[in-house]
């Protein structure tokens, strides 16, 4: 059964370019594994520093036991200190239904 993740994220105004060009690089690179099933980044109409990241993935282990760890990661995550105002928030979501047009 596939997992989501909602992740929050409030960036730094002065880091919202790096911010998004590291994270950019992460979901290019996700997009490859064979776990990986979608990604969705949202903007707050409100806020531009304020993000929301939608992700689903087959294996919430395959994530906490390969994903995680992948190269392509480490300089995104050692980063997020210096581009975010405070900690990013995720909650994690199991699949009961997917509708699409």
């Amino acid at each position: 059964m596939s997992v989501t993740y909602l992740i929050e994220f409030t960036v730094k105004p002065m880091q919202r370019e790096r911010f998004l060009t590291l994270l950019n690089g992460v979901l290019d690179a996700m997009r490859e594994e064979a776990n990986f099933r979608n990604a969705t980044l949202h903007r707050d109409p409100e806020d531009p520093y304020h993000f929301l990241l939608h992700e689903t993935w087959a294996d919430h282990q395959d994530v906490l036991d390969v994903q995680l760890n992948r190269p392509y990661r480490s300089e995104w995550h050692e980063a997020l200190p210096e581009l975010l105002e405070r900690p990013r928030q995720l909650s994690m979501w199991s699949t009961v239904r997917v509708d699409r047009a």
